[in-house]
C-alpha cells in the first residue's frame, strides 16, 4: 500500500486561509512571515477601498485599496486567491451571475498580480455541489468552505475543501498540539486554519494568532505551504499511474512525488517510472 508524503518525505502540512483583503492582513502577514508560515489571502477585486479613503474611527472591517493589496502581496510568498467579485451569496444568484462573480474576480486578480489564479474561497461559506462543479469547469483547483472538520484528513474533493477549524475555535490550541504530537503511519495529514484578520482586532485576539504561530513554527516534520501548493501536490499524487499488481509506478506529473510503502521511502521524480520489485 502506498501512502502519500509531502516533499522531503514530510508527514504533515500546514496552511492558512484568510478572507476579504482587509488592512489587518498586514499585521497577520508580518506574524506569518516571522514564523515562516504560508497562507492564502482571498480577495474581492470588486470591493477594494477607494484610494485615500480614511475610515471612521472604530471601523473594524477596513478593506484594503488596490494599491495596498499590491504593496502587501506582490512581493510576498503567500498565495492570492478569489473570494468572488462582490462577496455575494453565490448559490442564490442565477447561474450566469454566479459565473460572472467568479470569473471576473479571477480575471481582475490575474491582471493585477500577473499570475494564474486557481484558488477560491466561498463568500459566507455559501456553496453546494452544483456551484463546486461550476467552479471546477472554470479551472479552479480548489474552493474552501467554512465547515470545520476538527480533523487532519486530506480533502476528498478540493472544490469542497473543508478546513480544520477557524482561529476563534475554542479547540484551536488543543488541535494544534494534537497535530504536532501525532505519529503518522498512513497518509500524510493536513492542518488547515482559516479566518478573517479583522476578527483579531475586533476580538483582541492577536495574541492567540501569535501563540499559534509560535507553537507550530519550525517543525521538521511539517511542510509549510499555500493552499494551492498543497492541493496541487495531493492531486499530482492521485494521478500516479500503477500496473494491475501495483509493482510498476509512473509519475506523469510535473512534480516529484514522495511516498512510503511498508515504511520504506519511495521517490518518483517527474516523468519517471519505477519497478518496486527492483528496489
Amino acid at each position: 500500500m502506498l501512502y502519500l508524503r509531502f516533499p522531503a518525505f514530510k508527514a504533515k502540512a500546514l496552511t492558512l486561509s484568510y478572507d476579504d483583503g482587509v488592512q489587518q492582513d498586514v499585521q497577520l502577514a508580518s506574524i506569518l512571515d516571522k514564523a515562516k508560515l504560508k497562507a492564502t489571502f482571498n480577495l474581492n477585486s470588486g470591493l477594494y477601498a477607494k484610494p485615500g479613503l480614511v475610515y471612521e474611527k472604530g471601523t473594524i472591517h477596513r478593506r484594503m485599496s488596490k494599491a495596498e493589496a499590491d504593496a502587501l502581496f506582490q512581493p510576498s510568498g503567500h498565495e492570492v486567491a478569489c473570494h468572488g467579485l462582490t462577496h455575494a451569496f453565490m448559490t442564490r444568484l442565477p447561474d450566469s451571475q454566479a459565473c460572472y462573480e467568479a470569473l471576473e474576480d479571477r480575471k481582475n486578480l490575474e491582471k493585477q498580480f500577473g499570475r494564474i489564479i486557481r484558488g477560491f474561497a466561498y463568500p459566507y461559506g455559501d456553496c453546494n455541489a452544483k456551484l463546486a462543479n461550476t467552479l471546477r469547469t472554470m479551472g479552479f483547483a480548489y474552493a474552501r468552505t467554512t465547515v470545520s472538520t476538527h480533523s487532519f484528513e486530506l480533502p476528498q474533493d478540493p472544490l469542497l475543501l473543508n478546513p480544520t477549524c477557524h482561529h476563534n475555535d475554542p479547540c484551536l490550541m488543543k488541535l494544534a498540539k494534537e497535530f504536532l504530537s501525532m505519529e503518522v503511519k498512513r497518509n500524510a495529514q493536513l492542518f488547515y486554519l482559516w479566518g478573517h484578520s479583522y476578527e483579531a482586532e475586533r476580538d483582541d485576539s492577536w495574541s492567540l494568532l501569535q501563540g499559534f504561530a509560535d507553537l507550530v513554527q519550525g517543525q521538521d516534520s511539517i511542510w509549510y505551504a499555500t493552499n494551492l501548493q498543497i492541493i496541487d501536490y495531493i492531486e499530482s499524487f492521485r494521478r500516479l499511474e500503477s500496473s494491475c499488481d501495483g509493482m510498476l509506478l509512473a509519475n506523469p506529473t510535473s512534480q516529484d512525488l514522495f511516498m512510503i510503502s511498508d515504511d520504506e521511502p519511495i521517490l518518483i521524480r517527474s516523468g519517471q517510472s519505477i519497478d518496486l520489485r527492483r528496489r
